[in-house]
């Protein structure tokens, strides 16, 4: 297992990253606090396997562990993943925004605006757009997708 020791922002998205890792957060959340044993009932893993996702996790202060006698308890510390989520929101905000444009101009391509009815006569039908480019518009030629082996020609 590769060890992060990063930034807490890279220890959070390293940890959720895996989906076992996602679950054991999500019984958590379902509970005030959980055994390592009955965290780690539902999968099909050894409880050894479960501790070192729970290592991964308690390293990216996502749970803390307490002991009880012979017992480990674990609670769920969300407080990293808000920082996680602002990351996110960041490009949530930019990428709505892409495609906010992208439906206005589909919107555009697919219905002009009409102008009210109009005296001139009808246009032409124009030819088929071409397989290149749904939208009729050339396009760039594309490159090939390998050169041919050996050395290249220097310019």
């Amino acid at each position: 297992m590769v060890k992060h020791q990063g930034l807490p922002l890279s220890r959070t998205f390293q940890a959720l990253a895996d989906p076992t890792r996602r679950a054991l957060l999500a019984q958590l959340a379902s509970s005030a606090e959980m055994s390592v044993s009955d965290l780690a009932r539902p999968f099909a893993m050894s409880l050894p396997a479960v501790m070192k996702h729970l290592d991964v996790l308690a390293e990216a202060d996502l749970v803390t562990r307490t002991k009880a006698g012979r017992t480990v308890l674990c609670r769920l510390n969300a407080a990293p993943m808000e920082e996680a989520v602002n990351w996110l929101a960041h490009y949530q905000i930019f990428w709505t925004g892409r495609l906010d444009r992208l439906e206005a101009f589909l919107e555009e391509e697919t219905c002009p605006p009409s102008h009210g009815p109009s005296t001139a006569p009808a246009a032409p039908p124009s030819s088929p757009p071409s397989r290149a480019s749904p939208s009729g518009a050339g396009s760039t030629p594309r490159l090939p997708a390998s050169t041919r082996r050996g050395r290249t020609p220097k310019s």
